[in-house]
């Protein structure tokens, strides 16, 4: 008789179900830099497989069918199967992870309001399909602008998936502040943290280092004791993450798709696997019964700690006058986009 020996490959054949993740504008820029790095495992884990869903307008199956094809052509082990579709209902079933990246971008001449109407329109159908098809437990990431509002149209969409599952990007601009400060005072990024985007991902968002650390040569120092320039800190700084976007298209005649794809992975990797003790990131949330004066109705950036998939919001920071006008003003914005989005929605 045999004796049994043990197959040191039997974890493999144990490995994970795998797991459905939507994109959507899967034909466009940012999603062509951010497909690869989540079939790759960078976002979900090195062994966790995944079904790609492919979502995008029906002029843009074509060009869907090409990124199929690429995605075949990396020969991922971990991409078990891609869906293209411009069908909704294809779209958001049984999904474990939404992102949202597809929206009606500002056209030239375009008032704010009509931007506001059209995403509205977009935003309510992939809400309604979120809410009818998808897990119950989907993480809901909005990436497409004006991404705060858009999530919390999504949100209210789709009242039977837990408001906290919904968010929206801002560690794109968490990341450019990151950078600005390590690159001030000479040192990698990975050395400072806590920096905090308040509010908006727009030109109102404030970057915030009143609470941000950098590791000089081993000693974790506030960040104003290590930059040491408050004008700076207070100025070109802040409007050079608030204007970082513009800057980009006006150099590239494109928007920044390889660094909104890093963020969006960094975004979803946290959510999944958790924040490191100690540290916070920002991200867009609901502002229920937050402790900063912000209105609750909101989607709004936050710093949060991120633990079991579960995000918790830092509370009690100080806040002085310079920061709070500033989060404000941000809020005052978003109220006013609010308002505005909830009206087409009623309609």
């Amino acid at each position: 008789s045999k004796t049994h020996t043990y197959e040191p490959n039997l974890f493999v054949s144990l490995q994970a179900e795998p797991i459905r993740v939507v994109v959507t504008g899967a034909a466009g820029q940012i999603a062509y830099s951010l497909l690869y790095s989540i079939a790759k495992g960078d976002v979900f884990g090195k062994d966790q497989p995944i079904i790609l869903v492919l979502l995008d307008i029906p002029p843009m199956l074509p060009v869907l069918d090409g990124v199929v094809m690429e995605l075949q052509d990396c020969a991922l082990p971990l991409l078990r199967e891609v869906i293209p579709t411009d069908k909704v209902e294809v779209g958001f079933k049984d999904i474990d992870a939404a992102i949202l990246v597809g929206s009606m971008p500002r056209k030239e001449g375009m008032e704010r309001k009509d931007l506001l109407k059209a995403n509205v329109a977009i935003f309510k159908t992939q809400g309604a399909a979120l809410d009818k098809y998808a897990k119950k437990t989907v993480k809901v990431l909005v990436v497409g602008n004006p991404a705060n509002t858009n999530c919390l149209i999504a949100s209210k969409s789709a009242p039977s998936i837990p408001k906290e599952n919904f968010s929206c990007l801002t560690r794109l601009d968490h990341n450019r502040a990151s950078s600005q400060v390590a690159m001030r005072c000479g040192v990698s990024s990975d050395k400072v943290k806590n920096v905090i985007i308040w509010g908006n991902h727009s030109s109102t968002q404030y970057p915030d280092v009143h609470h941000a650390k950098v590791n000089v040569h081993g000693t974790e120092t506030p960040a104003y004791d290590a930059v040491k320039d408050e004008t700076w800190l207070r100025g070109d700084f802040i409007s050079t993450v608030q204007l970082r976007g513009a800057a980009v298209i006006k150099a590239r005649k494109l928007s920044s798709a390889m660094s909104a794809a890093k963020a969006i992975c960094d975004h979803m990797r946290d959510i999944w696997f958790g924040t490191k003790e100690g540290e916070f990131i920002s991200m867009g949330v609901y502002a229920t019964g937050n402790s900063y004066g912000i209105p609750e109705d909101l989607i709004y950036s936050f710093p949060v700690e991120i633990k079991n998939k579960t995000w918790k919001m830092v509370d009690g920071l100080p806040i002085n006058d310079f920061s709070r006008a500033k989060m404000d003003a941000t809020a005052a914005e978003l109220v006013e986009e609010r308002d505005t989005a909830l009206d087409f929605l009623s309609q």
